[in-house]
């Protein structure tokens, strides 16, 4: 049994959960492949803690920060420890517990899967920019360390404590002294980590990936505490005096990235309200889904004094959005519900979000850079014309979509460019994926006469049409519902068989399915299928009803319209099965469902359903050869 293995006094050990122990493993042994990372990340977490305790001293003067604050960092080559020690707000009992005891805040074992499946996928040269995607950061330290100490003390409070683990699957809770707040970290340093225990290996790190942070960062050399970093506000120099290594350099530092931004915004305001900001468009997707938070994290600075990144600086729709914005227009002791109420700050929204806007209106113009953003971003930034009246025509302009008629992305102006002479309206099909939406029967009739439809398989597809409702003065209608001006273009390729008389069957198919439906009608919008769903054309499409119910939101009651194709044989069929005087009640409910399942949906009594299917098909097989 090892010295830690025996239980101090007042000392809890804990589990980490069973999975947790694999995740390191994971992380130490596979995700990186640059060491030094580790070092990056806490000293980023060092800078985090004391921004925060910089902002509450700004409503709290018994919290503020000591003179002299900083990042110390401490080899000790004969003890074989490094240290990161920071003066900031530091953390509780119950803080370190939740902040060091749990990996992965979607869960373990969808954490453990996305590390592994990405890992199948990646060149070990790659592995670097996983840690933007996995956000593991301060378990990088078990990569250099068989052993990690983090005895802290939260602004406020009276004690400290330690979480000790050596990555094993436990970690160990205990009381512990430290004089003033803040946190220290100590590693036991494995012994093939030896280049971690040089300050000269230590500063060159730190100039390499955090010499933008401005809090100042020391190195322990010789015994003098050796300054490590510029510590420049980057957004405050001049554009002309920064190069792309150091914009990028500082993007990586931001958001805990690896990739080089997508795009780079670094302008200076002036007028009636004057700011710096310096912003990114990420070059990837994070790992955790912007579709998981709809909070914009842009860093509000005031005088390059940090004062909050929950200053929603820039709307949901362009979350995906990082960097600063420093201003002298805010008090320092400005106070987050102050921030809520202030103009100055609406205005540096405005100013913001219409800058962001004509950067990606300006991108835009090159189709294939742009398409890598809108595969990464798109479905956010189309929230946008559901919940934004100012930018609503702004972002619909910028949005991208697939189609049935091109292969590539197509916007909504080289849509309306395409329209024939007689097509009045913007046909668009809303589905689950692209491979369903590509192979419905409710594209046939539109196929046959060479008309586009936008394919849309976003969730947020399904309720922006409605509020952005027309665009270039062409209305948005979904192929479900109403069609009034399809008869009027004419098919490129007539059909085949010649069409049924139908009078009779679709009030027959009416009195047999009941409310089921809204009513039954022929349509000329199919080609080889024999029925289709439609919905009312002043209620909501199929798809949006689907979700609603899926939601579990309560809605109207809206049973859907059955359109039927009178050159179909099956429709022939039992039209001539109703002149027969034969009954058509089961065939018209086995076409109902057929209907259902063509549209992505369950029949309305499967077993039911199984059994009709069943009897026609015992039925089919039993006739003699000749009178099949």
């Amino acid at each position: 049994m090892s010295d830690h293995d025996t239980m101090q006094a007042g000392e809890e050990r804990h589990e980490f959960g069973a999975e947790v122990g694999r995740l390191l493993d994971l992380v130490v042994h596979a995700l990186y492949s640059e060491r030094e990372i580790f070092l990056r990340e806490l000293v980023a977490n060092a800078a985090d803690a004391s921004d925060r305790r910089r902002f509450e001293a700004l409503t709290d003067s018994a919290r503020a920060l000591p003179d002299g604050a900083a990042i110390r960092i401490v080899p000790d080559k004969p003890g074989r420890l490094l240290s990161i020690s920071d003066d900031g707000v530091g953390m509780s009992r119950d803080e370190l517990a939740r902040n060091l005891g749990t990996i992965a805040r979607s869960g373990t074992r969808a954490f453990g899967q996305d590390i592994t499946s990405s890992l199948a996928d990646a060149k070990p040269e790659d592995r670097p920019t996983l840690i933007g995607q996995f956000g593991v950061g301060f378990y990088a330290a078990f990569m250099v360390a068989d052993r990690v100490e983090v005895t802290s003390r939260r602004i406020g409070d009276s004690e400290a404590w330690r979480w000790s683990s050596e990555g094993q699957g436990s970690y160990t809770l205990a009381p512990a002294a430290r004089d003033v707040a803040g946190t220290d970290i100590v590693l036991h340093v494995k012994s093939d980590a030896d280049e971690f225990l040089e300050p000269y290996r230590l500063e060159a790190i730190v100039r390499k990936w955090a010499d933008h942070i401005t809090w100042p960062i020391t190195i322990e050399r010789d015994g003098k505490q050796v300054a490590a970093n510029e510590g420049t506000a980057l957004w405050r120099k001049s554009r002309s005096d920064i190069t792309e290594e150091q914009y990028t350099e500082f993007y990586q530092h931001l958001g805990h990235m690896f990739d080089s931004p997508w795009a780079t915004l670094h302008w200076h305001a002036e007028g009636t309200i004057e700011f710096n900001a310096l912003l990114f468009v990420p070059g990837m997707r994070p790992f955790e889904p912007v579709e998981s938070t709809r909070e914009s994290r842009v860093r509000l600075h005031v005088r390059r004094m940090f004062i909050t990144d929950e200053a929603a600086v820039l709307p949901p729709w362009l979350r995906f959005v990082q960097g600063v914005v420093d201003t002298e227009d805010l008090p320092l002791n400005v106070s987050r519900e102050m921030l809520q109420s202030t103009p100055v700050l609406a205005r540096i929204r405005k100013a913001v979000t219409n800058r962001v806007i004509s950067e990606l209106r300006a991108k835009a113009k090159e189709p294939e850079a742009y398409a890598s953003f809108w595969d990464n971003f798109g479905s956010v930034l189309k929230e946008g014309i559901w919940e934004d009246q100012d930018h609503r025509n702004e972002v619909a302009g910028l949005s991208r979509f697939r189609s049935s008629a091109e292969t590539g992305w197509v916007s909504l102006a080289d849509y309306v460019a395409r329209m024939k002479p007689e097509q009045e309206a913007i046909y668009f099909l809303v589905g689950d994926s692209l491979e369903a939406l590509g192979s419905s029967p409710q594209l046939e009739g539109f196929r046959a006469r060479g008309i586009e439809v936008l394919l849309l398989s976003d969730q947020v597809d399904a309720f922006w049409p409605e509020r952005l409702d027309r665009f270039e003065d062409k209305p948005l209608r979904s192929v479900t519902q109403g069609l009034a001006d399809l008869s009027k273009i004419p098919f490129e390729t007539e059909p085949q068989a010649d069409a049924a008389d139908v009078t009779a069957l679709l009030p027959a198919l009416k009195t047999a399915l009941g409310a089921q439906i809204a009513e039954a009608r022929a349509t000329d919008r199919l080609v080889s299928s024999a029925v289709v769903l439609a919905a009312s054309q002043s209620g909501p499409d199929l798809q949006m009803q689907r979700l609603m119910r899926r939601s579990g939101q309560k809605m109207p009651s809206s049973a859907p319209i059955l359109e039927i194709n009178p050159h179909h044989a099956l429709i022939r069929a039992l039209a001539g099965r109703l002149e027969r005087g034969e009954s058509i009640d089961e065939a018209a409910r086995t076409l109902l469902d057929l209907a259902r399942i063509q549209d992505g949906e369950s029949p309305g009594e499967p077993a039911a359903f199984a059994n009709r299917v069943s009897d026609a098909l015992v039925a089919a097989l039993s006739l003699p050869i000749q009178d099949i």
